[in-house]
């Protein structure tokens, strides 16, 4: 049963990642059907993920209060409306509303399915099973590609975004019949108090260094996964690189297969050396950088070699921000982590929304009202440098008050030091 829960949990959020990325897939086709310029697109995501990002810390004090089982199925429905609304829509204040409505709908999902793992599965098993949760939404991904931009280019805007969403509906009712809150006989753990002792609870959880790690680490990693899925990526392939459509889109289901592969590796890491995780992040963190400053300092078009490896880093660091919910789950009540991973998912969505829309500003201005060159795509991405400076002082800031705070519960994370000599005392008993 346990499995049936969290796999229909899984499939209901795998629809709505497909239903989220869809409109930085076609962002193209998009813009064609309003009439406007990628730039202008860009803003609907903005508005989407600046939904999604404030939407978390309500919606997560809503799942503490009533459950998975309900914030899936009212998610999945708010998504598939919000899709009906972009298929019919004609000008962009409705496009806005209905993304509005699928940041909201789409806020309701993952940290409902993170929810239901501790309930259902044995504690080891709950850091993989959260990286796989993010494999599942990787298949999301590729099925925008795969699915939802050729419904789009055969049928039609309206036509393939009404098919889109009649997923998220089927992905309703799989939630309302099959997904229960915890096993059968067990205490639910839902919270029940006044609405009026909700805010002092969610800034106490806000507080906590756990949760601000959590943050940091999601953002860190997050926002320029985030960027370059939800908006900036294709054009990039395309326009920045001279991609056909068809290469582009290889180089996406590229991503969303490496981000499926390295997400249970992850996890399994996490499980081993819970001690490491921020390390574990920053590693991850520092090789996109590299990968980034690679790509960006080569004249004309970067060589596939690095092209790849930058598209795999991306990948990557889709399943690094996991390992910010590992910190609350390990340091908050079970009861409280509907609001806590709320405030961590912001993170990434807070930090990528952000910066699609500077990069939308930022390109619009150089660009003058003509179309965007490949050396106007590489300025841009340089705004990244701001976002990885702040993020990394917030990840190694935070981390040290949560170290201060285990260490006087007992919890000493020994220094690097520490590690390499124990490991030569006991090669040196193992030899003697």
């Amino acid at each position: 049963m346990a499995w049936i829960v969290w796999g229909v949990g899984v499939f209901a959020y795998s629809v709505t990642v497909m239903q989220r990325t869809a409109l930085g897939v076609a962002g193209l086709e998009a813009a064609d059907h309003f009439r406007t310029t990628p730039g202008v697109v860009s803003t609907l995501v903005v508005v989407q993920l600046f939904s999604y990002a404030f939407a978390q810390v309500p919606i997560g004090v809503l799942l503490d209060r009533y459950g998975s089982r309900i914030m899936l199925t009212a998610g999945s429905l708010v998504v598939a409306a919000s899709q009906v609304l972009l298929g019919v829509a004609d000008d962009l204040p409705l496009a806005y509303l209905a993304r509005i409505l699928l940041g909201i709908g789409d806020a309701c999902m993952f940290s409902s399915v993170l929810r239901l793992l501790p309930r259902w599965f044995a504690p080891a098993r709950v850091p993989v099973l959260q990286q796989v949760t993010g494999v599942f939404a990787a298949m999301g991904q590729i099925a925008s590609v795969v699915l939802v931009l050729p419904l789009i280019n055969g049928l039609g805007w309206q036509p393939g975004l009404l098919i889109a969403a009649s997923l998220s509906v089927i992905g309703a009712a799989a939630a309302a019949a099959w997904v229960r809150n915890a096993p059968y006989g067990e205490e639910v753990n839902v919270v029940d108090e006044p609405f009026s002792k909700i805010p002092r609870a969610v800034a106490s959880v806000t507080r906590h260094p756990a949760t601000q790690l959590g943050f940091w680490v999601h953002f860190t990693s997050g926002f320029s996964t985030n960027a370059f899925l939800f908006m900036w990526g294709m054009p990039y392939l395309i326009v920045g690189q001279g991609m056909t459509q068809l290469e582009a889109s290889a180089y996406f289901t590229l991503l969303s297969v490496a981000m499926a592969g390295s997400g249970p590796i992850l996890g399994a890491l996490t499980a081993r050396h819970p001690l490491r995780r921020s390390n574990l992040a920053l590693i991850m963190i520092g090789a996109l950088i590299a990968a980034w400053a690679m790509v960006l300092a080569w004249p004309g078009r970067a060589p596939t070699i690095a092209l790849v490896a930058l598209v795999l880093l991306i990948a990557v660091n889709g399943p690094t921000t996991g390992i910010g919910f590992d910190f609350t789950r390990t340091n908050l009540p079970h009861a409280r982590l509907g609001a806590a991973n709320g405030v961590v998912n912001m993170g990434g969505f807070i930090g990528g929304t952000t910066l699609v829309l500077l990069m939308g500003f930022f390109l619009d201005q150089i660009a003058g009202g003509q179309a965007y060159t490949a050396d106007h795509l590489r300025l841009a991405w340089l705004l990244q440098i701001p976002f990885f400076v702040v993020g990394i002082a917030g990840l190694l800031l935070s981390r040290r008050s949560l170290r201060r705070r285990m260490a006087a519960e007992g919890i000493i994370v020994p220094s690097w030091r520490e590690v390499v000599e124990r490991i030569r005392s006991k090669r040196a008993g193992g030899d003697a």
